[in-house]
């Protein structure tokens, strides 16, 4: 019985999924915990499918759900911790500009916390992508208070419990950490490393980093007011 469960979005990564498959394989190896990855296509209209299915053919802990159609970054992650069936989960994206080998840095934090996230030290992104980032993070950390410094980072670790409970909605994958708080959880952040995309095309622009998570900001706001939040004493 495996303990954690790492999540893969996968939209378009033909060109990344051995890498990812090597990867993943190097990482189950030295991890800290029994681990399963579960490929999220998110409707890929090139050949990521088949070869996700070739992938998950050669190894018993690789598992995917295919979508019908695209419905976005959100939605992936949403569909994974639906589908996770372990006490601890973790997401990652499938360009590995995080090294799945820093799932072991969040791992050992993760007891005391209920969700533990990266923070990508010494980004290597464009001029442009870093500031629209840095100044997505400010604007977040005004409307949350939640404190983080990075919460864009694909790589991340959630006790299973906590993350079934986030009601997901396009564009709150940034908002994991203070939906986290929303159920009077703990987070932490922790450095991790960050690497060039080396293949594939990224899937965000100026728009998606910038003007997308100002509109969010509201909706989460919103949510926050009309939150549901309870926890039982006993049953009888």
């Amino acid at each position: 019985m495996s303990d954690f469960t790492i999540i893969v979005p996968v939209y378009n990564e033909e060109d990344n999924l051995e890498r990812v498959e090597k990867e993943m394989l190097a990482y189950s190896k030295i991890a800290t915990k029994k681990t399963e990855i579960l490929f999220v296509n998110d409707g890929s209209k090139d050949k990521s499918q088949e070869l996700i299915e070739a992938i998950c053919n050669r190894h018993e802990a690789f598992h995917f759900i295919n979508f019908k159609e695209n419905r976005g970054l959100s939605a992936a992650i949403k569909a994974g911790f639906d589908n996770v069936k372990t006490p601890l989960l973790g997401y990652i994206d499938s360009d590995l500009q995080t090294a799945p080998e820093d799932f072991n840095l969040l791992l050992a934090k993760i007891g005391d916390y209920d969700l533990v996230t990266g923070v990508r030290a010494n980004r290597k992104d464009s001029f442009v992508k870093n500031m629209s980032s840095t100044i997505a993070n400010g604007i977040r950390r005004v409307f949350t208070h939640d404190g983080m410094d990075d919460t864009g980072c694909p790589l991340k670790v959630i006790k299973t419990d906590y993350a079934k409970k986030i009601p997901m909605f396009k564009g709150l994958h940034r908002f994991l950490p203070a939906m986290i708080l929303l159920q009077d959880g703990k987070i932490l952040q922790v450095p991790v490393q960050h690497f060039p995309r080396i293949a594939g095309e990224a899937k965000f622009g100026v728009w998606n980093r910038l003007i997308g998570p100002l509109m969010d900001c509201f909706a989460y706001l919103w949510m926050k007011k009309k939150y549901i939040n309870y926890e039982v004493k006993d049953k009888g």
